[in-house]
């Protein structure tokens, strides 16, 4: 017969599929709330009715609503640079690599505005949340060694200049996508055009990849 200490025996812990489930759903429903309101705007309790769970759950899995953010952005990162795994970069030429990704990156910040809001709360909280994050760091770090593969290919190949700094070419990448796209309203205010139309997306990525391939191709 059971003791009597196994029948008051503490319930087990969430089995892992639901806590996974649990989990996602939070953050899903996290970066929806943090991407609209931002860091300081962003609430715990509309995190919890947009995950249908119980506010304390989220407590329970992430402590405060800082490393819940930190989850976030951790997720974003590890989403994007998923998604250029995929695009096999390292089996093409160099000159095509290089523009596939500088497409990639334009077309990825198009669909995925969430991202760049997560970003700009970020960095008025002055990055100190991926600052401690030895997470997002790894995540990054595959990148930019692929990148400085293909560079070195490129150059043993006579197609590139030698000297090129792969963090900095993917700052240039990214930033001439994401400055435009997260300023186009006053861009267009300024300029007078509407910097959003297909015609206007589309010469802007014609200049980037123009830009981008003029830096790294010999002349």
């Amino acid at each position: 017969m059971p003791s009597p200490k196994s029948k008051t025996a503490k319930p087990a812990e969430p089995r892992s599929r639901d806590a996974d489930r649990s989990q996602q759903a939070i953050l899903l429903a996290a970066r929806d709330e943090f991407a609209q309101h931002g860091l300081g705007g962003a609430r715990v309790d509309r995190i919890a009715e947009r995950a249908d769970v119980n506010k304390r759950l989220i407590y329970y899995y992430f402590k405060s609503k800082d490393e819940l953010f930190l989850a976030v952005l951790e997720q974003a990162y590890a989403h994007i640079r998923e998604a250029e795994t995929r695009l096999h970069l390292r089996d093409m030429p160099p000159d095509q690599a290089i523009r596939r990704l500088t497409e990639f990156t334009w077309e990825y910040y198009l669909d995925h505005p969430e991202f760049l809001t997560l970003l700009n709360s970020e960095n008025l909280h002055q990055g100190r949340h991926l600052a401690m994050s030895s997470r997002a760091r790894e995540t990054n770090s595959p990148l930019i060694e692929t990148l400085a593969e293909i560079l070195e290919r490129g150059r043993a190949e006579g197609l590139f200049r030698g000297g090129i700094d792969p963090v900095q070419l993917y700052v240039s990448i990214a930033g001439m996508a994401y400055f435009y796209l997260s300023n186009n309203h006053t861009l267009s205010a300024i300029f007078g055009r509407d910097l959003m139309t297909p015609k206007a997306r589309h010469e802007r990525l014609s200049h980037m990849c123009e830009v981008i391939l003029g830096y790294v191709l010999k002349s």
